[in-house]
């Protein structure tokens, strides 16, 4: 196979863009399952890693599902916070387990990037919703906010298994919020602002995990 061949119409554009697709297979065909005849035929412009080109969307579901980390993304939704797609896409770069949609079931998925059809999303009505099937689960929740009482993310040890938990842009967790998870996290800041995007926050968090259970050697 070669990618990007030279004096070769552009590939037909899939229903994912991004700026480094690749063109139709050259050569044999591959026979293996999880290969789309179509994207074989026409080119794939999805954004996702090299590994999954040609890929049909269902196998490389169930591929990530041999490999997903054990922690889970929580995110309050009471106000359609325009932050939680990006927040979806970063789970789905960390290899989040699932994403947990805490409120208004619907959110804007533009941020997402389509990355919300390759990550498990799950809706719980209530923070209380949330917090019964964590029990279950076994999962202790913890909470990403600056309120008084906080621990510095760079000084806290990071169970394996958990549900990090993020406000809306803005309020932050509510009060029902704080008082279920079994500690709030802060990350340190050094401007003048009280506070980071919550994107931003998602991201560094699941970046601390990342750094403390991933074994980079291997």
């Amino acid at each position: 196979m070669t990618e990007n061949p030279q004096n070769l119409p552009a590939p037909s554009p899939t229903h994912e863009l991004s700026t480094s697709g690749v063109g139709p297979w050259i050569g044999a065909l591959p026979t293996e399952p999880w290969y789309d005849a179509e994207l074989l035929a026409t080119g794939d412009t999805r954004n996702v890693i090299d590994r999954y080109r040609y890929w049909r969307m269902d196998a490389i579901v169930a591929d990530l599902d041999t490999k997903r980390h054990p922690f889970h993304v929580a995110i309050e939704n009471w106000q359609h916070d325009m932050n939680i797609g990006s927040i979806v896409r970063s789970a789905n770069a960390f290899a989040a387990d699932t994403v947990h949609i805490v409120g208004r079931r619907r959110w804007n998925k533009r941020g997402a990037m389509v990355t919300d059809r390759y990550q498990h999303v799950v809706h719980h009505e209530t923070v209380e919703d949330l917090v019964a099937w964590a029990k279950t689960e076994g999962l202790p929740i913890l909470a990403i906010d600056n309120v008084p009482g906080c621990v510095k993310i760079e000084t806290f040890d990071f169970p394996a298994a958990c549900v990090l938990l993020f406000g809306q842009e803005g309020p932050g967790l509510s009060p029902e919020a704080i008082a279920a998870a079994e500690a709030v996290i802060e990350i340190s800041q050094f401007g003048s602002t009280r506070s980071i995007n919550a994107s931003a926050a998602a991201a560094v968090t699941m970046h601390s995990w990342i750094m403390q259970h991933v074994d980079f050697s291997a």
